[in-house]
C-alpha cells in the first residue's frame, strides 16, 4: 500500500509519504523513496508502477524548470507524463505463465508547490486525468488515499488550514503515523517536505522527522489533557 498527500496550509504547503512498497507478484515489501523535489518551489510522489514512476523521475528531473515555469503548470504536467503511462501501458503483459498476479501498470502522480506566491495541488490519475485541488486543500493518492482522507476528515477540527506551516508538518505526519498504526501495508520511514514561497521545498531529514513526531506526541498528550477535564 502507498499513500503520498498534499495539505495547504495558511502560509504553505506539506507533501508527505511512506516509504513502504509491496510487489503483490512476488510477495515482496521493500522500502523505496516515494517523494521527489520538482525545482526548487515544488514537490512531487507518485504511486503504482514503479516503471512508470522511475521515467517520470527522469523526466522531471531533466525538465522541472520547463514544467514548473510553464503557464499552465497542471497541462505541462499531463503532456509530459501521459505519453509515458501511455507506452508502458501498451506494452504491458497482462498474463504471464506461472505468475499468478501480475503487477497493474496503474500509477498516480501528485504535484504540489508555489509558482510564485500562487500554491498548487494537481493529480494526474491512471487516464491522465488532471485535478486541481487547491481549494479543497487536500489530496492524496496511492491505495491508502481513502483511509488518508479519512484521518485528514478527523482533523479539521484543529483547522490547520487556517495555521502556520509548521502546524501542518505535525498533522500531516500524524496522519501517516495512524495509517502505519493501522496497516500492515503502509510502513516508515516517514518523507516530510515543507514548502513556503520563501523558503521554497524543504525535504525534512530523518532526524527533523522525528523531532516532528515529538510534536505530534505533545499534542496527544494537550488533547489527553483536554479530555481529562471535560467533566470537571
Amino acid at each position: 500500500m502507498t499513500v503520498v498527500l498534499a495539505l495547504r496550509c495558511a502560509n504553505g504547503i506539506v507533501m508527505a509519504s511512506d516509504s513502504q512498497i509491496t510487489d503483490p507478484g512476488r510477495g515482496l515489501t521493500y522500502p523505496a523513496q516515494k517523494l521527489h523535489p520538482l525545482g526548487s518551489n515544488a514537490a512531487w510522489g507518485g504511486s503504482g508502477s514503479r516503471a512508470v514512476l522511475y521515467d517520470v523521475e527522469q523526466l522531471f528531473n531533466e525538465e522541472a524548470d520547463a514544467v514548473v515555469e510553464a503557464k499552465d503548470i497542471g497541462h505541462a504536467i499531463q503532456a509530459r507524463v501521459r505519453p509515458i503511462m501511455q507506452h508502458h501501458y501498451e506494452n504491458f503483459i497482462p498474463e504471464v505463465p506461472g505468475q499468478k498476479a501480475a503487477g497493474t501498470p496503474a500509477t498516480y502522480v501528485l504535484a504540489a508547490g508555489y509558482v510564485g506566491d500562487t500554491p498548487f495541488i494537481i493529480d494526474l490519475d491512471p487516464n491522465a486525468l488532471l485535478g486541481h485541488h487547491e481549494e479543497t486543500g487536500f489530496q492524496a493518492v496511492g491505495s491508502g488515499a481513502a483511509m488518508a482522507q479519512q484521518a485528514h476528515a478527523l482533523l479539521t477540527q484543529f483547522q490547520v488550514a487556517d495555521r502556520d506551516v509548521n502546524y501542518g508538518v505535525v498533522a500531516a505526519l500524524r496522519v501517516l503515523d495512524a495509517l502505519d498504526a493501522s496497516s500492515p501495508s503502509v510502513g516508515g520511514p516517514m518523507d516530510l517536505c515543507r514548502i513556503t514561497p520563501e523558503d521554497g521545498a524543504q525535504h525534512l531529514t530523518p532526524k527533523q522527522v522525528e523531532a516532528v513526531r515529538k510534536d505530534v506526541g505533545r499534542w496527544v498528550k494537550l488533547e489527553q489533557t483536554a479530555l481529562d477535564g471535560l467533566f470537571d
